[in-house]
């Protein structure tokens, strides 16, 4: 791997994560990526296919795995409500169930259960968008819960707010990137909604900080969906929030802004809500500007606020490059960008941006997931809950995997891996693929 985010976050992070876990939506190395060879290329419902457990509702949640653990956040479709899961990763048997909040969803695009839960190895979160955060212990006992629009007031979204926890080094972080006015009855109407960076106790869920983050953003585009993710760089830890037309990095400590760069929305064009959260390696950045807009590749170790001076380079509508839902995966020391609008999968060099091979993606389905990357290949998981397979090298397609006959739609989680096996979440089924489970 190259300078950034092979060695330097792998050393900062080595106390905290364990290789073939997968502790968090983005893996090990919070960049999509695992260590994990041997894993399969083909499989169907009689082959490579280790168990597969119902669920009781879709979610876009990904599952994470810790030892023998798999945690899975999902909605109830009968009953609606919102459950935390606990599944034996040998067998696919439910350990342990509990009902977090009541809710389901009041737009088709998305359900209350998007975000995915966290783990330290010890405790297991959960965040819905109903503004309920709940821990657990790993034997299923509740260890605390609150919710964030009590305590630090409604969320003003247009649609179902999804952000993901971050655990970083002992802290328990999470992002509220809002409009600052109401929007169809959500928000306070008493006074304006801040967007902010939270920091909490994970032992009691306590706050420990809070730290406003404004912007110059109008309306919908205010509202992310991003994540928090950790950054290291020449030794400094920071945090990167994406989202309302700006990109920042925080102090882990004290939530203090060390630096900003904006805008990717000149224009204040009002509807750029921002999907895609942020993704690092190598020095740079990326950052991908919402619809068919340019992806920007911003250079590491800045202070201070800064525009035009601080982009290595920004990818034109002609290179395809470019992503309106997933996330960057960084992986082998190249970025793999997914354009969900464009159906392209493209590898790109960090310094300069140079696309080393796009793809197109086959099939008429649609793929929102962010991809991920592992023994040399890629995951890419579809609307219709297929997994394509990918040669991270040449780009070449190895394989179209999926399961059993039932028609999806709108499948979103990400593929985990973990333990030599890859565990897919689809509306209402976790497959678990590989070999017999190892101890």
């Amino acid at each position: 791997m190259k300078k950034f985010l092979g060695s330097a976050l792998f050393a900062a992070l080595a106390v905290s994560v364990v290789g073939e876990n997968w502790p968090q939506w983005r893996g090990p190395a919070f960049n999509g990526s695992s260590p994990e060879t041997h894993l399969p290329v083909a499989w169907s419902a009689t082959n490579h296919l280790a168990w597969s457990c119902e669920l009781p509702g879709p979610s876009a949640a990904t599952p994470v795995i810790w030892n023998d653990h798999v945690f899975i956040s999902s909605t109830d479709e009968t009953n609606k409500v919102l459950l935390a899961l606990a599944v034996d990763r040998r067998s696919g048997t439910v350990l342990w169930r509990h009902k977090v909040a009541d809710g389901f969803q009041f737009r088709r695009e998305s359900n209350f259960a998007s975000p995915s839960p966290v783990t330290n190895g010890k405790q297991v979160f959960f965040f819905y968008s109903t503004g309920d955060l709940a821990a657990f212990d790993f034997a299923g006992h509740p260890l605390w819960t609150r919710n964030l629009q009590t305590d630090c007031g409604p969320f003003a979204f247009l649609y179902s707010f999804s952000s993901t926890p971050l655990l970083f080094e002992g802290t328990l972080y999470l992002q509220v990137l809002q409009r600052d006015q109401p929007v169809e009855g959500r928000g306070r109407a008493d006074g304006p909604n801040e967007s902010y960076l939270l920091a909490m106790d994970p032992a009691t869920g306590k706050t420990l900080w809070r730290q406003a983050r404004p912007c110059e953003a109008v309306e919908e585009a205010r509202e992310a969906y991003s994540s928090p993710v950790p950054f290291v760089h020449n030794g400094r830890k920071e945090l990167l929030l994406a989202g309302g037309d700006c990109l920042t990095g925080h102090d882990p400590a004290s939530g203090k802004e060390l630096w900003r760069w904006g805008t990717w929305n000149p224009a204040k064009i009002s509807h750029w809500r921002l999907v895609p959260s942020p993704s690092a390696g190598a020095g740079i950045i990326l950052i991908c500007a919402p619809k068919t807009a340019p992806i920007y590749a911003i250079q590491a170790g800045l202070e201070g606020t800064h525009t035009e001076d601080a982009v290595a380079w920004k990818s034109s509508k002609a290179s395809g490059l470019s992503s309106d839902v997933p996330t960057p995966l960084f992986y082998q020391g190249d970025f793999f960008v997914l354009n969900d609008l464009g159906k392209k999968l493209a590898r790109v060099e960090p310094a300069t941006g140079k696309v080393k091979w796009m793809l197109a993606i086959p099939g008429r389905a649609k793929c929102e997931a962010s991809p991920t990357g592992a023994d040399g290949k890629l995951y890419l998981l579809n609307f219709n809950g297929q997994v394509l397979v990918i040669n991270a090298e040449d780009g070449a397609v190895l394989g179209i995997n999926s399961i059993g006959e039932e028609e999806e739609d709108m499948v979103r989680s990400t593929v985990a891996v973990s333990h030599g096996q890859l565990f897919i979440r689809l509306n209402r089924q976790l497959h678990c693929v590989g070999e017999t489970p190892k101890s």
